[in-house]
């Protein structure tokens, strides 16, 4: 219920509602001096469940252990929202790596420059100011046509996390143009999905308390009839087809638990893909 009263809000709003709630801790925190440095205030962080560091951590170790990054790699943060996976690669990267970010939320990304670029000229965020009925409807551009700001070949590593569960089929098949484009060959990819399978179908029916799609576009899924955007599953069929038609191999696959898995690595799934 509370989760299908928030999408009623528009998406300025449900910035400033989370400002809000989380006002009288965030200032607790800045009197205590408990929030690390290079860490933005909760009701600032608009991405993701979980605590910030620690989600931060957990996934560089799947960047190290599951997707092979090194110290000295060039890097791309697809959707990087407000830092929270370029807060633990700043301690990671070397001065021979680097890494760029962007989003379509410019809050945070003015709050990355002035808190990580600066400690870390090699740490660059840009504000892309895309369409997006869920972050920010006040853009006209559409994320479908969006051409990166980077050249061919350039990257040696790049992921998404929890993207691809936020767009529609045109965009989503638009960004992996654009990233097989600005990989090197070899390069790696990790990007986060809800994949429709055989598996998570019956799960789904089995498990009504967690993530659910009811919306049922075919070949893809919404969990809201109200902002489409709010969480899309995709069949893992048609992810396969998109990122091999650009000559991205998938490696592994680690199933997650949203839709009621025993046994899993994360939240969502998380497709693993190198150039070739």
């Amino acid at each position: 219920m509370l989760r299908q009263l928030y999408y009623l809000l528009s998406a300025p709003m449900r910035l400033l509602v989370r400002r809000v709630c989380y006002f009288p801790t965030d200032l607790l925190d800045s009197i205590r001096g408990k929030r690390p440095k290079g860490v933005p205030p909760r009701g600032m962080v608009f991405v993701g469940y979980g605590d910030y560091v620690k989600q931060g951590k957990k996934f560089l170790d799947y960047f190290i252990n599951l997707g092979g990054l090194k110290p000295g790699h060039r890097v791309l943060d697809v959707g990087c929202g407000i830092g929270r996976m370029a807060y633990p690669l700043s301690g990671y990267l070397t001065k021979e790596g680097s890494y760029e970010g962007f989003d379509i939320v410019k809050s945070g990304i003015d709050w990355c420059n002035r808190n990580i670029s600066r400690e870390h000229p090699n740490f660059r965020f840009l504000h892309t100011g895309l369409f997006n009925k869920l972050y920010n409807t006040g853009a006209k551009t559409a994320a479908e046509n969006f051409v990166f700001p980077y050249r061919d070949n350039d990257f040696d590593f790049v992921f998404l996390t929890s993207v691809f569960t936020h767009m529609m089929p045109a965009e989503v098949e638009n960004y992996i143009r654009e990233i097989s484009r600005v990989m090197k060959p070899g390069a790696v990819c990790l990007v986060s999905f809800f994949l429709l399978n055989a598996e998570s179908e019956d799960l789904m029916q089995n498990h009504p308390t967690h993530m659910n799609f009811p919306h049922n576009k075919g070949f893809y899924r919404l969990h809201s009839g109200q902002v489409d955007t709010a969480n899309v599953a995709y069949d893992e069929s048609w992810v396969q087809s998109k990122l091999k038609a650009v000559n991205l191999e998938t490696g592994q696959i680690h199933y997650g638990q949203w839709c009621g898995r025993p046994e899993f690595t994360d939240y969502q799934d998380l497709v693993i893909c190198r150039k070739i």
